[in-house]
């Protein structure tokens, strides 16, 4: 089982089979949903293939059936081919469509639509005894670190003067973040949010070193004990976020097709653009599909349909072209911005800002 998704979304993009388009199985399942999805698909696919497309999707169909009465989940995407001897999975901690694909690769569109829409970030809840530090990610809470000090919160009379009771006191707090400082230093992803009461938190964001200031999105003042208002509020920050940022993308890339700079748009200008790995961010309309056909001998794709490749006389395989674009932008490191902005359907449903012309 893989734990890491942009890893194992970019290693199956790399993935197909090159002789036959009915070789691999992409099966996306939520457990406590319909009982009888998996068995309807497998019916309907069953009386289409024959064959030895049929024989390798019965026996892929057996391993994927048999891994998934041993593996513990709730929200999962499974991978497979008999025919290859491959098979991976990767549970999901959030809510997905159930999905039953048979293709000459595996199908990877739902992963990238959950790295757009559930992206990961840095949570710290902070005042001047104690911060705790949260890896959110896929919506979930997948790490928590836990610091705390002994500041004195008191001045007893007795000894020593206020003055320097102040002093020492602020020494310690300023010692307590900077410890708090490099302990995320090891664990930030690309974006953080700070919490907490009072002033501590303004505080600790004017300490952070650029590397870390530049990555935080928002400060919220909330009780140090309310965890789950916290996370409620933290998650409506990142959406809304992700929402400006399919806005600003889509901007940018209007922008620059205005003054003819680093921007192509429409399927066919976009895909080569992509296969030639100058594609800094693609941006796809969200639910669109297209029907086409892939060489998997010559990489080459196309909309429409044609049963022998035009180019090298090998069979062709039935494809989305989306999708087909998605996979060439993660083998080449592209970023993907889903987006229902109508200009982007405008613009022939694909576009992208480019590394260089």
């Amino acid at each position: 089982m893989f734990k890491d998704i942009n890893k194992f979304i970019r290693n199956l993009s790399k993935i197909y089979d090159p002789d036959s388009n009915d070789t691999f199985v992409s099966l996306y399942f939520k457990k406590n949903s319909d009982k009888k999805f998996i068995d309807r698909r497998v019916h309907a696919c069953q009386m289409i293939l024959n064959g030895d497309h049929l024989k390798n999707f019965n026996l892929t169909m057996d391993n994927i059936t048999h891994s998934l009465k041993k593996i513990n989940y709730e929200n999962i995407a499974v991978f497979a081919s008999y025919k290859q001897n491959f098979l991976e999975y990767i549970n999901l901690d959030v809510n997905i469509d159930n999905l039953l694909i048979v293709d000459s690769s595996p199908y990877i569109r739902p992963l990238a639509k959950i790295i757009d829409e559930w992206e990961s970030f840095t949570l710290i809840l902070i005042d001047s005894n104690s911060a705790r530090i949260y890896s959110i990610s896929l919506g979930e809470i997948d790490n928590v670190k836990k610091l705390s000090s002994e500041i004195m919160n008191k001045h007893k009379k007795g000894g020593m003067s206020q003055a320097r009771f102040n002093r020492l006191r602020k020494g310690s707090i300023n010692n307590f973040l900077t410890e708090v400082i490099d302990a995320l230093k090891k664990r930030v992803e690309k974006q953080i949010i700070i919490a907490g009461p009072g002033l501590t938190k303004k505080k600790f964001y004017e300490m952070l070193p650029k590397i870390l200031f530049d990555k935080v999105v928002d400060l919220i003042d909330i009780n140090i004990n309310n965890e789950k208002e916290l996370l409620k509020e933290s998650f409506y920050i990142i959406s809304r976020k992700e929402k400006r940022e399919s806005y600003e993308a889509v901007k940018q890339l209007k922008q620059e097709i205005l003054k003819e700079g680093l921007a192509v748009y429409g399927v066919k200008e976009t895909l080569n653009a992509v296969k030639n790995g100058q594609v800094e961010l693609l941006i796809i309309e969200k639910n669109y599909k297209l029907n086409g056909w892939i060489c998997e001998n010559c990489q080459i794709v196309e909309e429409g349909k044609k049963r022998l490749c035009p180019y090298c006389s090998k069979k062709t395989s039935e494809v989305d072209v989306l999708e087909e674009i998605i996979e060439f932008a993660e083998r080449t490191d592209a970023n993907i911005e889903f987006t229902d902005e109508k200009e982007i359907a405008d613009l022939g449903h694909v576009g992208a800002i480019l590394r260089y012309k």
